[in-house]
């Protein structure tokens, strides 16, 4: 589907096609735990799963999507993100459309990101995964510190990663965008309540194309509701690493 926002004439840094000045956004101080696990100071909650985050981003927000088979003759694609986090979910849907794509599709990712990270923690939390290294470098040549405003990448020929900054219950109402899957990814539900609201799933909700989709690590019963409330048909299925449930929909 034809996106205006996402020509190549508009990616201009930082992005003019967004509409609130307002984004100036603070450093996240991150802690680390036994494990070297990071862990959010602002929501006392882990960036991903102490079993293997990689393998978490490929069955929650990958699989859970029904990617790689949805890129399969589509031309363009876009991808939404509540939370970027220290990058983990954008890097792994990277390598895995570099190893589908086609030389004339394009994928632009689109993170909406309110507390962005130092580039030494964001090193540091990337470090256990040495396939995603030689992008993760790719993605720390641009993140020499944590944006401040709105700004876009050109990861490749074929990639383009949209970072914007400010709470997700502003910034996602003042973009131009349209998904065709959404990663929502923020943290806990009980330790950080704007990032599910009911206003907030609404937006995500208008800025799905129709037959687009979401996926989600929590099962959370005010999550579902408000997911449904918006539009979405919403289901359930097995969790990751022994949790018992996630949830996945469409428009």
């Amino acid at each position: 589907m034809a996106n205006p926002f996402l020509e190549p004439e508009n990616l201009v840094h930082p992005m003019t096609r967004f509409h609130d000045a307002k984004t100036q956004s603070p450093r996240h101080h991150v802690s680390w735990d036994a494990n070297d696990v990071p862990r959010s100071s602002v929501f006392d909650d882990t960036f991903y799963t102490r079993s293997d985050g990689q393998a978490e981003t490929a069955y929650v927000f990958i699989d859970g999507n029904g990617l790689p088979a949805r890129w399969t003759g589509a031309a363009h694609f876009s991808i939404a993100e509540l939370g970027f986090g220290t990058g983990l979910n954008f890097l792994e849907t990277w390598r895995n459309w570099i190893a589908v794509r086609s030389p004339s599709q394009r994928l632009v990712f689109t993170s909406f990101e309110a507390y962005p990270i130092s580039a030494d923690d964001m090193a540091r939390a990337l470090k256990p995964w040495t396939n995603l290294e030689p992008l993760g470098e790719v993605l720390m040549s641009h993140w020499h510190e944590p944006p401040g405003q709105p700004v876009s990448w050109q990861m490749d020929e074929q990639t383009e990663l949209h970072i914007i900054t400010g709470k997700a219950e502003n910034s996602v109402t003042g973009w131009d965008g349209l998904a065709d899957a959404w990663y929502l990814d923020g943290f806990s539900p009980a330790r950080n309540p704007d990032m599910w609201s009911p206003d907030l799933m609404q937006q995500v909700h208008d800025h799905t194309c129709t037959g687009g989709s979401f996926a989600t690590y929590t099962a959370a019963g005010q999550v579902r509701r408000n997911l449904e409330a918006a539009g979405f048909t919403v289901t359930r299925r097995k969790g990751f690493a022994g949790k018992r449930e996630m949830l996945l929909g469409r428009k």
